[in-house]
């Protein structure tokens, strides 16, 4: 630490750690002991709980260690109080991760009228272009910042997620470039705020960061996706896209229908002033629209006469290559796990969502094509703030929490009784069967992986075995979010999938999702 700083070392004579492990054991679950299905053994969460602790306070935990000898642990804690920038940002519950999670210091929103670098708020006048820069790298923004006006534009910086909303709202800029990893609130949570408000979800918003979830966000609206380290090259394209977005150009919007009478329907609903819709009626006609024209938006009946959906989405995904067109699944009937699962093999080249209702088929290409919803009549909006307003989906569903920590059951259970909804625990598969057999009520299932007794791989295989439980959405939870995780959850029976660190928004909007499939 560069400030003085008081020391408590912890020291045992135990068997050591190999030098290759040290940094490991800091990352949650990680024993000596790493089977799915241990009987005893601790959680293997107590160093990694206790590095965010000492983040938080703004201090170091640092371990030493020789094999055979022992181990030491040193907490250092500043001597002088760090001001507001040690102190923890007020959330949700905190769910214990899978990965050592680094506590973000902020002193919490910044105050409007103190930009955290000189940008042009107080110079911003009616019908003037701005980009709002969301980001805590302060020499990054700096530089994202001179090329904004060098193209002609006004800018707007925040430094935290608070302080960006509030712009956003306040300045209703014409863009918007957003990183991910910023104090208080994330760039996740600013994204849904962005799009749940009528007054922000037609602003474009391009994300930059270190993140690797580009269709995460580009399956929440976002126009474009890079990675940092961002070079000026880079950055050049994210203002090419970020400028097309801006231009008041006639938005294409794309509906392949072989039911007429149904295609005539969503043009009548999906009609604004500013949006071209065309028509195809097969599969080929669609084909041979996309090989010669752009499109802003398809929305897609799976059930064509000459070729299904799937075979249409391989072709696209062959067809445009790196253009991410977002593909709006249009289908009056429930998708099955198969389709479920075939759908999701296209998600990373293509952005998906589904749409049974004519409000929430209103709402996403509104979102997609960044129509202002302030300009659509009153009627319209009041369909999109319907969709958007789901909450009352969760009021009395019974969910059922799997999870062998207490600590994240108590986490969940606070979330899900602030929702009305109605909570069953279990801490490991074999209780969470016998529990979903004296209720077989029971409309959801939150299931961790990594659990004694029966792990939850064999266990939603067990609901599944189950006639009564084929439909039952059953949500994944894992600590090990590696490359083939998904896969093999999905594989087991799981409906949906989820990696912690459990991002609480994301959680609650899968939720949402599948409680409103099930009416």
């Amino acid at each position: 630490m560069s400030a003085p700083a008081i020391a408590f070392t912890v020291e045992d004579t135990g068997i050591g750690i190999p030098e290759n492990k040290i940094q490991q054991i800091f990352q949650a679950f990680i024993q000596a002991d790493g089977s799915t299905s241990r009987r005893y053994g601790g959680t293997g969460l107590g160093l990694s709980i206790s590095l965010q602790l000492a983040k938080g306070l703004g201090g170091e935990l640092v371990a030493a260690s020789e094999e055979g000898k022992g181990s030491s642990f040193s907490l250092y804690l500043p001597m002088k109080p760090q001001g507001q920038d040690a102190a923890l940002s007020p959330g949700r519950p905190v769910l214990y991760s899978s990965a050592p999670v680094i506590v973000r210091k902020g002193s919490g929103p910044q105050p409007i009228d103190q930009p955290p670098v000189h940008d042009d708020r107080s110079e911003l006048n009616p019908g003037d272009q701005s980009i709002l820069i969301i980001e805590d790298d302060l020499p990054l923004a700096r530089i994202v910042m001179d090329m904004v006006r060098e193209r002609g534009h006004k800018v707007l910086v925040a430094s935290d997620g608070e302080s960006g909303f509030v712009l956003a709202d306040s300045f209703r800029p014409s863009a918007i470039v957003l990183d991910v990893i910023l104090p208080g609130m994330d760039g996740w949570q600013v994204m849904q705020k962005l799009k749940d408000n009528p007054r922000t979800r037609h602003i474009p918003v391009h994300f930059l960061t270190c993140m690797e979830e580009r269709n995460r966000a580009m399956t929440m609206g976002a126009v474009g996706y890079i990675s940092k380290p961002a070079d000026g090259e880079k950055l050049q394209a994210v203002f090419g896209t970020i400028e097309k977005s801006m231009q008041d150009t006639v938005k294409r919007l794309l509906i392949v229908e072989d039911d007429e009478t149904e295609a005539q329907s969503m043009v009548e609903l999906l009609s604004e002033k500013g949006v071209e819709i065309t028509v195809a009626v097969t599969g080929s006609r669609a084909m041979e629209l996309l090989s010669r024209e752009s499109f802003d938006v398809m929305v897609l009946d799976l059930g064509l006469t000459d070729m299904s959906g799937f075979e249409l989405l391989e072709q696209l995904c062959q067809l445009i290559g790196t253009v991410r067109l977002p593909v709006i699944i249009h289908s009056g009937k429930d998708l099955s796990h198969e389709d479920e699962r075939r759908l999701r093999h296209y998600a990373e080249s293509i952005i998906i969502k589904g749409a049974r209702s004519p409000e929430r088929l209103l709402n996403e290409v509104s979102l997609f094509l960044h129509l202002v919803e302030e300009r659509l009549p009153a009627e319209k909006q009041k369909m999109i703030r319907a969709s958007v307003d789901l909450e009352t989906v969760f009021d009395g569903k019974r969910i059922l929490l799997v999870d062998d920590d207490m600590r994240n059951l108590f986490s969940l259970t606070n979330i899900f009784s602030e929702k009305q909804m109605v909570i069953f625990e279990a801490e490991n598969g074999r209780k969470a069967m016998t529990l979903l057999k004296e209720h077989p009520d029971i409309d959801i299932v939150l299931m961790d992986i990594m659990m004694p007794e029966m792990d939850g791989y064999t266990a939603i295989r067990e609901i599944r075995r189950d006639s009564r439980f084929a439909e039952l959405p059953v949500i994944a939870m894992t600590a090990k979010a590696l490359k083939g995780d998904f896969e093999n959850c999905i594989t087991a029976g799981a409906s949906d999938y989820i990696a912690k660190p459990i991002n609480v928004d994301k959680l609650v909007s899968l939720l949402r999702v599948w409680l409103y499939r099930q009416g």
